[in-house]
């Protein structure tokens, strides 16, 4: 591609080309990745898409989180530290330049209330973005893909007075275990074809009106047009809020 500005000559006339195709930045995002590296590469290609579209160039810091820290903090039930963990990150990519923050992972969210009193920025929070998308659709009863901490507490609360499917057990720790195979990096067509069983028997069976997809890195796997059954993208509902957030 051969940029030309009418009247500039040599290194001016390509300065000045270039500068007439610069794209006016957002609002500087500080996302809290690595939970897992999937998640984190999903919400980055996304971001980076959604501005491309909007003519506008996405300006983002990230901070990587460790992935075993955050489960043993949610296993413990230990959300005040998971907070104060998080927390530190923000506040370090507050001094960066970062005007909001957001954190990829669903399961992580299980210490939204806590962080948010923390934080230093204002946080982009996915529990709220579901919940609206929830009640835009009119939905009354719905089930969940995800880790056992995300379909046990119905979503950390956010679905309160919405029908939540609850599995028994063996299946609540089969959906879980499924899922980590796709955060290790060990997921398969096999695997992706029992979670969409599990996911098609939830609204053929037991009345879900829609799925939430409350794991980041089944995002690649389940799409409207190959999903086989009526679903919510919890991941995208929040990247699109972030958008919103960092363009208006």
């Amino acid at each position: 591609c051969n940029l030309v500005a009418a009247g500039v000559q040599g290194p001016r006339r390509q300065c000045s080309a270039v500068m007439s195709v610069a794209r006016k930045p957002g609002r500087c995002l500080g996302l809290v990745g690595g939970l897992g590296p999937g998640a984190t590469v999903h919400y980055y290609q996304e971001l980076v898409a959604a501005h491309e579209r909007q003519g506008r160039s996405l300006r983002i810091l990230i901070a990587h989180a460790d992935i075993e820290r955050v489960y043993a903090a949610v296993n413990a039930k230990d959300f005040d530290g998971l907070a104060r963990y998080f927390a530190g990150m923000i506040a370090d990519m507050a001094a960066g330049g970062a005007e909001f923050a957001a954190i990829v992972a669903a399961t992580a969210h299980i210490c939204a209330r806590e962080l948010t009193a923390l934080s230093r920025l204002p946080l982009i929070n996915m529990l709220t973005e579901v919940r609206q998308a929830v009640d835009a659709q009119g939905l009354r009863r719905v089930g969940l893909l995800g880790t056992r901490f995300t379909i046990e507490s119905r979503m950390f609360g956010c679905l309160e007075g919405i029908e939540t499917i609850m599995p028994d057990g063996v299946r609540i720790e089969r959906i879980h275990e499924l899922y980590k195979e796709f955060v290790d990096g060990r997921g398969s067509d096999a695997k992706a074809d029992e979670l969409r069983k599990i996911a098609q028997e939830f609204v053929s069976r037991e009345g879900a009106q829609s799925v939430l997809i409350a794991g980041t890195d089944l995002s690649d796997v389940f799409t409207d047009s190959n999903a086989g059954f009526p679903m919510i993208d919890c991941a995208n509902v929040h990247i699109d809020a972030i958008v919103r957030r960092l363009l208006d």
